[in-house]
């Protein structure tokens, strides 16, 4: 015996089919009261007709009725007030092709919005449920859930990555697809950085995760595509401001139609002609298919409202570090002493360093194993956090920290000798061996190679002015924003002066803001569009921010302003073309050129277009 579906899938099921139903039912009932009608049953065909509308209109009043409680005056008026006067009118033919219409309309733009939501679903698609770990000698299958940081796991030729990690052994050969939109797989070498979400393209290799799996980059962009998936498409405001205007002018050209020649079926032909309206249709698919074009090319836009405003954006705000730079220092140079080698300040800096969790001491460790150094292992440390730290390596009392910290340990007035012709821009690092100096190590955070035509692409896409606003000192910025042609440098500023800097520009125009620290968070919140530099940036920087980049890149931010203004041209051509062809159908039909039922198939016509035209917004 075979046990009843649960109730709540057989739910589903029916919401599933629901649309499909509603579309049948008119369907059938034109094709039976056709075959009526010829057969010379013509009451018979009225009445079959009749009932082929009312599942129709039944749904759609209680749709109007749903909305009106939540303060919507929607379009959809206009389709109940056509079938209903088809129906009083005895114009039940007429009726039913308005039902069939209307119910093929809303099946043909859910249709239309799951192909425009394709790249966005696609992406929640592919998370990795379970992973393979090295557990001793061995693997074992792991839910993701269950790696934590340090992990090794064991990554198979065609599987996504679950967690972000570090390449351990050769290399890894990744497909970055679902990320970036780039179709060539990218070779990460030994150490390299693994992006989750990415897929293995080559043989399989060890993964060391960074970071546990909810913490992870493709973890960050499931939960925004969720987000985004289950917001209203705001640029459909372009609808409602104009819906209740259009419906009023529907309802006066009908009602002068009928005073004027005292034929009902001019009012009712012109009502039918104005239903469903392209308004209804074209600009929700046109938003989603622009959305999901971005999301394509590694831009996730959180709601159709970003959408839009993005599309508006004449001035962008970018922070320095981690966006025009990439965010993370590392050793440029190393001044050592007569009696130290670079070799020996840097391995002994970096030894010590390896007790610290401070980002200077994470390029210290990443220099020096990088050049083949030996890392001994550091006692006694003490740290003064933000200052410096010393303590104990191979015997020997190290000292590591800016130059006042290791001045005040070691009275060394050598320090300033070691910095001849370093920039007042230049970071540095002093280290100090059993009381004497041995050296100075330079730190640089180096701009992006490809930051000068990232900006140059901003241009192109049609941002007028660029402003650097950096946290970092004034001289840093300006060294930055004088290589970058910026139009405005503003340095050492606060979180509070940064959204200073926002509201100030805004005066000027729409503005954008980018940045991916803590501190960006409440510039990005008071920016016009706040963009949120890599997914894997800080969680209230992808929260404030309307825009995520799925890439520490700024290219792909200039493809989805481009892809913004099309899709809004798209949105907004729909619409004027549509409500053209509309009303001049309105005037034909209150003119008595264009009776109900002819009028309910030109309809059909100009809705099927507008959302087609709307859907050229995902090339």
């Amino acid at each position: 015996m075979r046990l009843a579906p649960p109730l709540e899938a057989r739910e589903r099921t029916i919401v599933r089919l629901f649309p499909y139903a509603l579309v049948a039912l008119p369907l059938l009932g034109l094709a039976l009261g056709a075959a009526l009608w010829w057969s010379a049953s013509g009451a018979l065909a009225e009445t079959t007709w009749t009932v082929a509308t009312l599942p129709v209109l039944i749904t759609l009043l209680i749709q109007i009725v749903v909305s009106l409680r939540r303060g919507d005056v929607g379009l959809d008026v206009v389709a109940a007030l056509s079938m209903s006067a088809a129906l009083v009118f005895g114009e039940p033919l007429a009726g039913n092709v308005v039902a069939l219409m209307y119910a093929g309309g809303q099946l043909l733009e859910s249709f239309a919005q799951g192909r425009a939501r394709h790249e966005m679903t696609a992406l929640l698609g592919r998370v990795a449920h379970t992973a393979m770990r090295y557990q001793g000698s061995g693997l074992e299958e792991v839910p993701i859930a269950a790696i934590v940081a340090g992990d090794r796991i064991l990554i198979r030729q065609g599987e996504v990555l679950p967690v972000d990690g570090r390449v351990a052994g050769t290399f890894a050969l990744l497909d970055l697809s679902t990320l970036t939109g780039e179709s060539v797989p990218q070779r990460v070498g030994a150490g390299g950085e693994a992006l989750s979400g990415s897929t293995s393209a080559g043989p399989a290799f060890e993964l060391i995760a960074t970071r546990a799996a909810a913490e992870s980059t493709y973890a960050g962009i499931v939960r925004l595509v969720e987000a985004a998936q289950n917001s209203k498409a705001p640029m459909v405001r372009i609808a409602d401001r104009y819906a209740i205007g259009f419906l009023a002018l529907t309802v006066v050209i009908a009602a002068l139609a009928w005073i004027i020649s005292q034929d009902p079926l001019r009012a009712l032909a012109v009502l039918v002609v104005a239903t469903p309206c392209p308004l209804i249709l074209a600009v929700p698919v046109a938003v989603i298919s622009g959305m999901s074009r971005a999301a394509r090319a590694g831009v996730l836009i959180k709601s159709g409202g970003v959408l839009e405003a993005l599309a508006g954006i004449q001035t962008a705000i970018l922070d320095k570090t981690g966006t025009l730079t990439h965010g993370r220092a590392v050793v440029s140079d190393i001044r050592s002493s007569k009696d130290f080698s670079e070799a020996d300040v840097l391995r002994l800096a970096a030894s010590l360093d390896q007790a610290s969790g401070h980002v200077v001491a994470a390029a210290l460790i990443e220099a020096a194993t990088g050049r083949g150094l030996v890392l001994s292992s550091p006692t006694n440390v003490n740290e003064t956090p933000g200052l410096g730290i010393e303590g104990q390596v191979e015997g020997r009392q190290i000292v590591v920290g800016g130059d006042s910290f290791v001045h005040r340990r070691i009275g060394d007035d050598d320090i300033q000798a070691l910095h001849a012709g370093l920039g007042l821009d230049a970071t540095t690092v002093a280290v100090a061996v059993d009381g004497m100096l041995a050296g100075v190590i330079v730190l640089e955070d180096r701009v992006r190679d490809d930051a000068g035509a990232m900006l140059a692409s901003l241009r192109h896409a049609g941002i007028r002015r660029i402003v650097l606003a950096s946290g970092d000192k004034q001289e840093i910025a300006l060294a930055v924003g004088n290589a970058l042609g910026v139009d405005l440098t503003r340095g050492e500023l606060s979180p509070e002066q940064k959204v200073a800097v926002v509201r100030s520009e805004a005066a000027s125009g729409p503005v954008m803001m980018v940045g991916d620290g803590v501190n960006d968070a409440p510039a990005l919140a008071a920016a016009d569009v706040g963009v949120a530099m890599g997914a894997r940036g800080t969680a209230s920087s992808s929260e404030a921010a309307g825009v995520v980049l799925l890439v520490d890149q700024l290219e792909p931010l200039a493809k989805a302003i481009t892809i913004a203004r099309r899709t809004r041209a798209i949105a907004l051509q729909s619409v004027l073309a549509g409500l053209g062809l509309s009303m001049a159908a309105m005037l034909a039909a209150a003119l008595g050129y264009l009776p109900p039922v002819q009028g309910a198939l030109l309809q059909e016509a100009i809705d099927v277009a507008v959302i087609l035209n709307a859907l050229r917004a995902l090339r």
